[in-house]
């Protein structure tokens, strides 16, 4: 079996949790005798092997021209590279893990076009949601039933707009937006007042892949559940939750390390508003008193303004120390030196990797009572969750973890989360079925 792997970027390239399960995914499935290609887009043509998997880096156009391709059916470059590889290639079965411009409805034609199966993966709120994060006014959780004025007004007060003004831009038809968009006008004002043609194309592209892909998995159960609402039928999808990437680390978390006076605590991710270490940081600061050691490894791909307001936050307080994001491969075996993870993210999280991570090192997790944290942490069982946006119940349940009982009984409710190798199983048994639907 032939399969062609999709992901939104890969190495050498900086990537995302994605990105590690798409290559975990491949190493996996090639050992369980599956043929391999990643095809993944880059600023030009190119083949090279990563840690013996093939990839093949096809050329996306280098500006934005049309506004349309980016929120409708996708680049034309990428979707012509691309079918030049699927010519190339002849694959069995393309499984894409992404929906952007780059890796759009295009591409999906493309193999649909030559009659090849194809595999979809919804690995981020990012492909149904236009805010990117599926918290409506980036406070509430949204449902995830795409709705033109709805969508529309979210998507513009997320991009600055007063909810007064981008409630009444929403009520604009999308006839008006092609219109302008006939003239060429975009940019700034213009493209806000564009939204609801973007909108619609947006959703009528995602409604269109939906029905065209085969198949669907699911990394989560809140992720199936915005699938049916958006009309997805149930047999189409299987959820398949992430495993783990790399091998389990050699030591595990002592319960010796829980009688030091000191609670340790470690955060690992994105310094972005989205993961919320903002709020972890001020919670923090809220008990000047508590003696914490927090650790932000931070991978920084967020504004620099945002960066400086989180060194401001931590200024004074020797407890908070900024280090070194840590390889993936060595994310396990960093996290036995500490007694807590914390993932205090703002938005619906589909895994996130590192809670598997924690679980495997024997670390209890604090998290958000959000998306899929609240999928893999058992409250009260394995870890603590509390609701995201509250400074207070977060310097509360901080206070709560001082209680050295209270996390050896965490420690000793985690159960072994699964590895990428049962996964891949479950994906390479979806690929037959899928394949034989087509003989």
């Amino acid at each position: 079996m032939r399969v062609i792997q999709v992901p939104f970027c890969f190495y050498p390239d900086s990537v995302g949790g994605t990105e590690v399960y798409v290559e975990a995914l491949s190493r996996n499935l090639q050992q369980q005798g599956v043929e391999v290609l990643i095809a993944a887009p880059g600023e030009v043509n190119q083949s090279y092997l990563y840690n013996q998997l093939r990839v093949r880096r096809y050329a996306i156009s280098n500006q934005v021209e049309n506004l349309r391709e980016m929120y409708g059916e996708g680049d034309r470059q990428a979707a012509l590279e691309f079918s030049r590889i699927l010519e190339t290639e002849q694959p069995d079965l393309v499984h894409f893990h992404a929906f952007t411009s780059g890796v759009s409805l295009r591409l999906v034609q493309a193999a649909k076009q030559r009659q090849i199966p194809v595999v979809f993966t919804y690995h981020t709120p990012t492909v149904s949601c236009l805010r990117g994060t599926l918290m409506q006014w980036g406070t509430e959780i949204c449902n995830g039933k795409v709705d033109l004025k709805t969508c529309s007004q979210c998507t513009l007060q997320g991009l600055g707009l007063d909810k007064t003004s981008a409630g009444a831009i929403a009520n604009l038809p999308p006839q008006l937006g092609h219109w302008l968009g006939n003239l060429n006008l975009q940019g700034g004002a213009w493209t806000a007042l564009r939204m609801t043609e973007l909108v619609n194309l947006r959703h009528k592209a995602l409604h269109t892949l939906l029905s065209e892909v085969d198949h669907i998995v699911a990394v989560c159960n809140w992720v199936k559940d915005v699938l049916l609402l958006n009309h997805v039928p149930s047999e189409k999808i299987t959820v398949i939750r992430q495993g783990l990437c790399h091998n389990l680390p050699e030591k595990t978390n002592s319960s010796q390390q829980y009688a030091q006076p000191t609670l340790n605590i470690a955060f690992l991710g994105r310094l972005d508003p989205t993961k919320g270490i903002h709020i972890l940081i001020k919670a923090l600061k809220a008990v000047p008193k508590l003696p914490i050691s927090l650790d932000i490894y931070g991978i920084s791909q967020a504004s620099d303004a945002y960066i400086r307001e989180l060194q401001a936050l931590a200024a004074k307080d020797p407890r908070i120390t900024f280090k070194p994001p840590v390889p993936t491969e060595k994310v396990m075996a960093t996290l036995t030196d500490y007694d807590l993870l914390a993932v205090p993210s703002q938005w619906l999280e589909t895994g996130p990797m590192v809670v598997l991570e924690a679980f495997a090192a024997g670390v209890p997790v604090i998290g958000s009572n959000l998306g899929g944290i609240a999928e893999l942490v058992e409250h009260e069982v394995n870890g603590i969750l509390v609701e995201p946006t509250s400074v207070r119940d977060w310097s509360q349940a901080l206070q709560r973890c001082q209680d050295r009982y209270l996390l050896r009984r965490l420690s000793a409710g985690i159960k072994p989360p699964s590895t990428m190798e049962t996964v891949a199983t479950h994906i390479r048994l979806i690929y037959h079925a899928t394949i034989a639907q087509f003989l």
